[in-house]
């Protein structure tokens, strides 16, 4: 009996060894996957809209032709950054919300890189 202890405990940690190779792999298909995500954030009723990528990355910006033309561009510079947060914020809930689905739910003492 002595014996088979370590052998169990070696097949323990071989399965454990196996389910974190095989998430690392699911890890980086969503990383893959979320690049190609679209995510969108607005301000001020929609008239600045960002479009970004399931990772937060920024892939366009967009200004509604009434505001081209004020001269308050702090207001517009607020609006830009509102939009940019809300499109950000939302890349990051669908990141948590994917990752989920791979950990199971489960509460893991890191946080894994998306």
């Amino acid at each position: 009996m002595a014996e088979r202890f370590p052998n169990e405990t070696m097949t323990d940690f071989f399965k454990i060894l196996q389910q974190a190779q095989q998430m690392q792999g699911r890890l980086q298909q969503l990383q893959d996957e979320l690049q190609h995500r679209v995510v969108n954030g607005s301000a001020g009723g929609g008239l600045v809209s960002v479009e970004a990528d399931g990772r937060g990355q920024i892939k366009r910006i967009k200004i509604d032709p009434s505001l081209a033309g004020q001269s308050d561009a702090e207001m517009l510079e607020d609006l830009i950054v509102v939009a940019v947060n809300d499109a950000q914020k939302k890349a990051t809930e669908l990141a948590q919300e994917e990752m989920g689905k791979i950990t199971g739910g489960m509460n893991l003492p890191f946080k894994l890189p998306i």
